[in-house]
Parts: structure tokens; sequence; C-alpha cells
């Protein structure tokens, strides 16, 4: 690997994308230093040409393996169908969905069967729902950091006025806080964050008992849940002291309900205990303590989607998967050889950050995920669509490719790495269809041809979000919006719209020193509030008021409305690529707020969303 050549040829064969094209849609190729640094951190092995799993999608014709004698395909139950072959030799999969065996002889082969289309909830026309960042929830007795509890009010909201979803920012277990601390850098995407479940909603005796027995205890839990932001380490312990000594409680003061708990936990097996022994340690508790914290949030979100689904909502809940996992947490701690090993992941300069982004997470190895037959990937995606009704891929170009950079570099020393694109979405819409979830894909930022196409295709809705939904200068009339997408007025990488309107992340970007000329941009922004307001008309209101009505009106089969803007908000959840210069994920929502106007807002966007579906 001494030459250039030599160099992009392996890079080529590795997967990696040696030319590319950024979001100006200019052609980069990248520089072999950069190929050589990131080739060391791939495993490039080579996979078997039908190891593991295939897949298809329902009646495709696949090349099998080379067998004499009568072939059938063999159900999950055991069930056997006679398959046939065409002229050409291939063999045509079953037209129902499922994970089937091909047998021939002594030949078989697993092949995942995929619907063509996710699967969407039948006479759900145009729906709408609210998105909610969890931790910045408000209700009794949260300590600091919003859980489950909290999603009560927005949850009578939703079914006072008809809504059919609330998604929310990543459930996933995390990271021990820090000053960086971040939902989308977990430590473990197959298992839930116990600091985001309410002890009260789950366990009200218990909780009250505690805290009536412990004065010191109660201080501060009442403190953490008046404070205006987030402590993250200091509200983690207080919730986790809380957790520690409720577990003591039931199994004193409870005991059949502490044997229904241990059931579960014994049901959950090696997993679990695996997760546990790797969580545990002297700031959390115990691996005791994590299972039974994994237990509280499994019950508390499941009786937040069954109200929902109660009370009329058609999605309920929709969950958030993160694109990677902390290289230092429990995933990619017991992950080994399936996760990318010295590198990380990042994006290239976009219309989020210009000077790019380097997140310092890390994913699956795509040839892992071959050699393993999709195991990891499979793991996480049933994880995350248990008890829900909706799961938002995060990234979801990460599907087709990833920007991958050696761990520490600067975020432009990246290049795109491939995965096994057209495997991972059959997979991805086979599970869809068997949990019952609709499926979001995030699909921001530096977009191949084709991709939101192909992704349609499929029935996996993409992401149009205003300040977005342009051509050029001209933003686009709510006809014209994409169909199979979720419209939202902002993102957690946005201000809201009342705050991007008035330049809220351009003084802050300034304020950083990451934008030389203000005026300048800030004289760009009042021309885009101008076009704005060119298209969506009226007067007297304020233009934030009036571009949620374009939000409302969209095509989109699917409207969100973040609560953020929902009471108003200018305040931003995260600035991309900030750690410490910007409060990300520490802003609550406030203690008060105009409650008829919110109510208001909801009210507008329920009922032309329901006028627009009849």
């Amino acid at each position: 690997m001494n030459t250039d050549a030599a160099v992009r040829e392996t890079a080529r064969r590795a997967g990696l994308l040696v030319r590319w094209t950024d979001v100006a849609g200019a052609a980069r190729e990248v520089a072999p230093d950069v190929l050589r640094a990131v080739l060391e951190g791939l495993q490039c092995e080579a996979v078997p040409e039908h190891a593991g799993l295939r897949t298809a999608c329902c009646g495709q014709l696949l090349v099998m393996p080379e067998a004499a004698g009568a072939a059938c395909w063999v159900d999950e139950q055991g069930a056997a169908l006679p398959a046939r072959a065409d002229a050409q030799g291939r063999w045509r999969v079953p037209d129902q969905p499922g994970y089937w065996q091909w047998r021939r002889g002594d030949q078989q082969q697993a092949v995942a069967v995929a619907p063509q289309r996710a699967w969407w909830p039948r006479g759900t026309l145009r729906g709408w729902g609210l998105s909610a960042q969890v931790y910045s929830l408000r209700a009794p007795g949260d300590a600091g950091i919003g859980d489950s509890a909290g999603c009560a009010r927005w949850s009578e909201l939703l079914h006072r006025h008809g809504g059919d979803a609330l998604a929310l920012s990543p459930l996933h277990a995390g990271m021990p806080p820090g000053p960086g601390y971040s939902p989308y850098s977990p430590s473990d995407r197959r298992w839930l964050d116990p600091l985001q479940v309410s002890l009260p909603q789950v366990l009200p005796d218990a909780a009250n008992s505690v805290l009536g027995g412990d004065e010191a205890l109660a201080a501060a839990v009442e403190a953490g849940t008046a404070a205006r932001r987030i402590d993250w380490p200091h509200s983690a312990a207080v919730k986790w002291r809380w957790i520690r000594q409720v577990r003591q409680w039931i199994a004193a003061q409870a005991p059949s309900q502490h044997a229904q708990i241990e059931t579960w936990r014994a049901m959950q097996g090696d997993p679990l205990r695996h997760y546990c022994q790797h969580a545990a340690d002297r700031f959390t508790g115990s691996a005791d303590d994590h299972a039974f914290a994994q237990w509280l949030a499994q019950q508390g979100w499941a009786q937040v989607h069954a109200t929902l689904r109660d009370e009329g909502a058609s999605i309920g809940l929709i969950a958030d998967l993160a694109v990677g996992c902390a290289p230092q947490g429990v995933e990619a701690r017991t992950g080994g050889a399936d996760l990318l090993q010295g590198l990380e992941l990042g994006a290239p300069p976009d219309a989020f950050n210009p000077l790019g982004q380097a997140w310092g997470i890390t994913s699956w190895s795509p040839m892992a995920l071959l050699r393993e037959g999709f195991a990891p990937y499979l793991r996480v995606l049933r994880a995350v669509m248990s008890g829900r009704g909706g799961l938002r891929i995060d990234h979801i170009l990460g599907l087709l490719r990833l920007w991958v950079l050696p761990r520490g570099a600067d975020a432009g020393q990246g290049v795109y790495l491939r995965y096994p694109f057209d495997d991972l979405i059959n997979l991805l819409v086979l599970e869809s269809w068997r949990h019952r979830c609709v499926l979001i894909g995030e699909d921001l930022g530096v977009v191949p041809p084709g991709m939101r196409q192909r992704l349609a295709a499929r029935g996996i809705l993409g992401i149009e979000v205003l300040p977005f939904a342009r051509n050029g200068a001209r933003f686009l009339p709510a006809p014209q919006w994409r169909r199979d997408a979720v419209a939202m007025p902002s993102t957690h990488d946005l201000p809201p719209l009342a705050g991007w309107l008035r330049g809220r992340d351009l003084r802050w970007r300034a304020r950083l020193g990451e934008l030389a000329d203000l005026p300048a941009a800030l004289r760009a922004r009042a021309s885009d509030a101008q076009a704005l307001s060119a298209v969506v008309g009226g007067e007297g209101a304020p233009l934030d008021a009036r571009a949620l009505s374009l939000v409302a009106h969209a095509a989109s089969r699917l409207a969100l409305l973040p609560l953020e803007d929902a009471l108003g908000g200018r305040a931003q959840v995260n600035l991309p690529g900030t750690v410490g210069g910007h409060p990300n994920w520490r802003r609550r929502l406030p203690p008060t707020w105009d409650a008829d106007s919110a109510d208001a807002r909801v009210a507008r966007l329920s009922a032309t969303r329901r006028r627009a579906g009849q």
C-alpha cells in the first residue's frame, strides 16, 4: 500500500468512497493520507458469498447455493412450502413476510423476506402529533431530569385534539452524565435510560415511602424538580440514590411485587445479565440495581404508550434510534469486533454545520454485520421498536454510507464508508411490519441522489423542516412539501421557529466566535423571513404563528409540532458542533407557560390536518 493508486484501490475494495459530492454539488476526492488512516481502523476480512442472513422483498428472485434435489421454504413455525426456480435458476421467495429457510439437499440459506412498504396505521391520512425532549419535561418528583410522568399533560392535550403520536428524544441507556452529555451518545441502544422514567408513576407507594423516610433525599428531589436547567451529574446521583432505596424497599416490604420483578429479570436471560454487569459502578449501583432500573423503565414507557393508544392515538409513542454509541459505553465494550475500532462517526460540512461534525461515537462495522447475519442490527431494532408505535432513525443516510474519521481527527479528515443498504432497509421494513411500527428517517444533510425516493418507495417517511423546505430563496407552498415525509417547523438542531426567524442560532454562533459577520447573516435571515411571509400570507398575527399554518397544511403524511414551538419558545435545544459553550441538552421547559396559547396552536394544527385528510 505504498503508492497512492494502491491506497485508492484498497479503499474501494473496503467500501470507502474515494470520490463524493458535497452539499454544494462540488465533486471531492479524499486525500490518500486520510484513506490510509481510516483503512487502519477497518476490518477488511472477506465475507463468504452466502454467509449469515440474506434479505429480499416478497416475491423477489434470488440465486441460491448449488445443490441437488427438491427444494422448499420453511417458515418460523417449521411449516414447509415447495420452492421453485425459474429458467435462469433463480428462486422466488415467499409472498408472506418473515424469516424463512431455503432448503435443498444438504444446503440451506436463511432469508429475511420483507414487505414492500413499512407499516402505516390504516385510516390515518394526514396524521399529526407532538415531539418532546423527554429530559426537558416537568412533573412532580422528577428530581431535575424530565421523565415519563412529564408526558401526561401532553398526552391529555393530544387526546383532547385527536392527535396520533408523541415522538420522543432517545431513551437509550446513557453514559454517566457529565459536561458533554448527549442523548445521541448513549452507552447502549439495546436498553433504556432509567433516569428518564418516573418512580412515582410506576411505584407510587414505594417512591413516596422512601422519600418520607429520607428527608435529605426528599429535599434534593424537590430542589432538582424546581431547577431551571438540568445539572446532569447532580440530578443523576439523586435519581440513582432514589432508585436504589426503592429497590430495597420493594424487596423488604412488597415480596409479591419483588417476585414479579425477579421473574421478569430471569426471563431476560443473559443479555440483561451481561448489560447489568458492565453497567454497574460505584456511582450508579450494583448489577441488581441496574436490573431493577431496567424493569422500572420498561414499565414506565409501556404505561405511557398504552395510555396513548387507549385514548385513540393511531401511532402512540415514536422512539428515536441514535446512529451510534459511545466507544467507552456498554454496547461498544461488549460488542467487540461488531463495531468500528479506532474510528468515529461524523458529518462533512452541510447546511447544519459549515465546518462539519465529529460526533465521538462509533457504530457497526459493515463487514461484521454481513459476517454476523445482521444480528447486532436486529437486536437494536427489536429493542427500540418493542412497545412503540413508531421509530425515528437518526441520520438514516448512515444505512447507505457513514462519514468516518480516525478518532480525534478533524471532521474534514473523513471519508464515506458504504453499508449494505438494501439488506438494512429490508430488515428495517420487516421489523416495522412485525412490530406495527411507523418508520421515520432523518434524511437531512448531504443526501445522495435518489436516496429520498428509495426510502419513500419502502414507506419510510423523510423529514421536511420548514427552514429547509425551499427551492433556493423561495419557500415551498404547502402542497409541494413531500408527501412521504414528516412536516416540522424545527428540529433539536435548530432553534424553535420563533428563534430561527430572529436569528437566535446566528447570535450564538457569533458569541462563540464561529460567525465572522453577524450583521450580514442577520440580514440574510431577515430576507428569509420576508420570503416566508410571502408564502404563508396573512396579516396581523406574528410570522412564526402564520408559518406554523404552513406546516399544518403540508401535504406530508405526518406533521409533528415540537413542544418548544407549541409554547412559542426561542431557545435552541442543541447547537451542533459545540460542547461547553452552549447549554446543549440542558434546557427544561418553563415552569409555567400560556396554556391557552399553546392549546390554541395545537387546536389549529389538529383542525387543519383533519380537514386536509377528509
